[in-house]
């Protein structure tokens, strides 16, 4: 936190005793919060509730000091972009790509939870949003309801792509069909995950123009998230063709 000048400070709640936790569904700990960004999850620290895990979380095996390299780069990482978007927030409306992120909307080949095939080349010639969710993220609901009322708004030249990310694909069609939203919803593979720059945390949205290049990515569901994403949305929408 030093690094950051004062920008940045610690906080530690007792388990049980977070609202930010209670607000995400988050059940076990340890978990680790950047502003409203769920940044890492017990399941990357190997732990499951009976210590820890089999090794294949994020940051595992712990005792690896490797493993906390990796996890202090990533801390980092989204400590800078948390700062970056503050700081650009007037800018445009939307948080500029950088990092990990990709340049552009990822090569990818998926068949969707409705049997459908979606490839970047289906996707090409409309704005596209792609979200990253988790059944256990309470926030990512409000966001993907958020986003089936921008579809419904903007009709075809809204692509939306809505991909599940550490979660049981027989809870997701249940949540989805409760949902009855108008787009694309696939399972995203670690391969699918790393292909958009790896996603640490939930709800994580790309933005995407019509030619395919990164317009902005959103970390979490703060309060102004749909104001500043719909102002980008709409930049592009305006834009000739």
């Amino acid at each position: 936190m030093r690094g950051f000048g004062g920008k940045a400070r610690l906080a530690v709640e007792n388990y049980g005793d977070s609202d930010l936790a209670r607000r995400f569904g988050v059940t076990r700990y340890p978990a680790i919060f950047v502003g409203e960004v769920l940044a890492a999850t017990p399941k990357d620290f190997g732990f499951y509730g009976k210590g820890e895990g089999s090794g294949d979380g994020r940051y595992t095996p712990w005792k690896d000091p490797a493993s906390h390299q990796r996890f202090r780069d990533d801390l980092q990482r989204m400590i800078e972009r948390t700062l970056a978007g503050d700081a650009v927030a007037g800018r445009d409306g939307v948080v500029p790509a950088g990092g990990l992120e990709p340049a552009a909307l990822p090569s990818l080949s998926l068949v969707t939870l409705s049997g459908e095939t979606v490839t970047r080349e289906s996707l090409l010639g409309r704005v596209v949003l792609v979200e990253f969710w988790a059944t256990w993220c309470p926030p990512c609901r409000g966001t993907l309801r958020w986003l089936g009322e921008l579809k419904r708004r903007h009709g075809d030249r809204l692509a939306v792509l809505a991909l599940a990310v550490e979660s049981d694909e027989a809870e997701v069609r249940r949540l989805v069909q409760g949902l009855g939203l108008p787009f694309s919803w696939g399972m995203a593979s670690p391969e699918l995950a790393r292909a958009f720059g790896d996603i640490t945390s939930v709800p994580t949205l790309f933005l995407f123009d019509p030619g395919g290049r990164t317009a902005g990515v959103f970390y979490g569901a703060p309060p102004d998230l749909h104001e500043k994403a719909e102002r980008g949305i709409g930049s592009l929408l305006d834009e000739p063709r």
